[in-house]
C-alpha cells in the first residue's frame, strides 16, 4: 500500500494493521453488507505485477496454465503458477492496461513470486515491476454495484470477467452472489472514485471480498498452500483457469495427466464451522475413512455474516461424500459442506 492511498484510507476511517487495512470500525456491519448490501471493499491484502515488453504475452504463456493469447483489453483471467511438479506456487488474475499485463495477487505473495519470477525471463524482452506504488485496488458490489459504477465512472463489464480502462480507470466483473467489481486505478483517480461512492455504500476491509470469493468458489493460493495443490484440486480448471490445449509450461504434463488419465481424488468444496476461532489457509481437515491422517486442508476462511465461518477446502472426494468432517483433529469442530455455485464432481475437460 502506497503511503498515499494509506493516509487517505486511514482519513476514511479504516483500521490498520501494519499496510493491511482490518476493517472500517464495524466488521460485524461490514459482513452484513457484503451478503446483503452495497460494499466499497478496501483491497490492500493484494498486489499488482506489471509485466511489459514486446516478449510478454509469450514469456507469461510459457509460465502460466491459462492461455494468455486469449487476453485482452476487454477480459481478465485466472492463471496459476505452477512448479514442475504441477502444483500450483501462486493464483494470478490478469488483465491488460494498454501495453502493459497486470497480475493481481496476494499481497503476502508478492514479494517472493516476483523475484522467482523473474528468474525465468533470461534474454526475453520483459520487465516485472512492482506496480503497487502507483496503482490501487478496491472492490464495489452488491445488488446497486453495476449502476452506482456506471454513474461514477460512465461503464462497467457487462459478463463475468469483462475488463473495461478508460480514463485511466480499469474494471472488471467478477462472478458472486450479486455484481461484483474491482477497480484498478492511479491512487489520485481511486481516491476521487472512492469518495464518490462511499456515501452510496457500506466501507470495508478486504475480509468482504474475500468472503465473496469463498461464496463464488474462487481458489486462491496463500504463503501456507504454496504447492499444496494442483489446479484442479482447487476447482480451477472449471473456474476458467487451465486451458489443456495451449502448450508447456511449468507442471503442464502432469496437470494434463490429471486430466486425461489420472483420477482425481481431491476436490474443493464449500463448508460452515460454527466454532469460535477462525480457520486459517493450511489448517487439517479430519474423517473417519482417513484414520490418522489428514482429510482436507483449508484453503480460505473468513467470518459469515450470521456468526459463524465460511470456508473453502480442498478434501477427499470419498470424505465428502462419507459428510463427517472435523476441523483440525479426528475429534476435532464438525463442518457441514455447502453449496458451490457449479458441480464438483465430475473433471471438467476445460479449454
Amino acid at each position: 500500500m502506497n503511503e498515499t492511498w494509506k493516509s487517505f484510507i486511514q482519513s476514511q476511517g479504516a483500521v490498520l494493521d501494519g499496510d493491511r487495512v482490518q476493517h472500517f470500525g464495524k466488521p460485524a456491519e461490514e459482513r452484513r453488507a457484503a451478503a446483503q448490501g452495497n460494499v466499497l471493499a478496501d483491497l490492500s491484502d493484494v498486489s499488482l505485477i506489471r509485466a511489459r515488453g514486446a516478449d510478454t504475452q509469450n514469456f507469461l504463456n510459457g509460465q502460466l496454465s491459462n492461455d494468455i493469447r486469449r487476453l485482452d483489453a476487454t477480459h481478465s483471467q485466472l492463471a496459476a503458477w505452477c512448479s514442475p511438479k504441477g502444483r500450483m506456487l501462486v493464483i494470478f488474475r490478469l488483465f491488460r492496461r494498454g501495453d502493459d499485463t497486470l497480475l493481481q495477487l496476494p499481497a503476502s505473495l508478492l514479494e517472493t513470486t516476483l523475484k522467482r519470477l523473474k528468474m525465468f525471463v533470461l534474454r526475453a524482452k520483459v520487465v516485472l515491476e512492482n506496480a503497487d506504488a502507483e496503482l490501487v485496488s478496491f472492490g464495489i458490489s452488491g445488488p446497486d454495484a453495476e449502476k452506482l459504477l456506471r454513474d461514477a465512472v460512465g461503464f462497467a463489464p457487462g459478463e463475468i470477467n469483462g475488463c473495461e480502462t478508460r480514463d485511466a480507470i480499469t474494471v472488471t466483473k467478477l462472478a458472486g452472489p450479486h455484481p461484483r467489481f474491482e477497480v484498478i486505478a492511479p491512487t489520485d483517480n481511486a481516491i476521487k472514485l472512492w469518495t464518490a461512492l462511499k456515501s452510496k455504500t457500506t466501507s470495508a476491509g478486504p475480509a468482504a471480498r474475500n468472503w465473496l470469493d469463498i461464496m463464488a468458489g474462487i481458489p486462491v493460493v496463500h504463503p501456507e498452500t504454496s504447492e499444496a495443490f494442483v489446479p484442479q484440486m482447487a476447482n480451477l480448471e472449471i473456474v476458467g483457469g487451465v486451458n489443456f490445449k495451449k502448450g508447456c509450461y511449468p507442471g503442464q504434463e502432469i496437470v494434463a495427466r490429471m486430466q486425461y488419465l489420472g483420477k482425481l481424488k481431491q476436490r474443493m468444496y464449500r463448508a460452515r464451522f460454527e466454532g469460535d476461532a477462525l480457520p486459517r489457509p493450511g489448517d487439517s481437515i479430519f474423517a473417519p475413512d482417513f484414520p490418522g491422517q489428514s482429510a482436507g486442508t483449508v484453503v480460505a476462511a473468513q467470518p459469515a455474516p450470521d456468526n459463524g465461518f465460511d470456508l473453502l477446502a480442498v478434501i477427499q472426494i470419498s470424505s465428502a461424500e462419507t459428510g463427517e468432517l472435523h476441523l483440525g483433529s479426528e475429534t476435532g469442530p464438525k463442518l457441514s459442506l455447502q453449496t458451490l455455485p457449479y458441480s464438483v464432481t465430475p473433471a471438467t475437460r476445460a479449454e
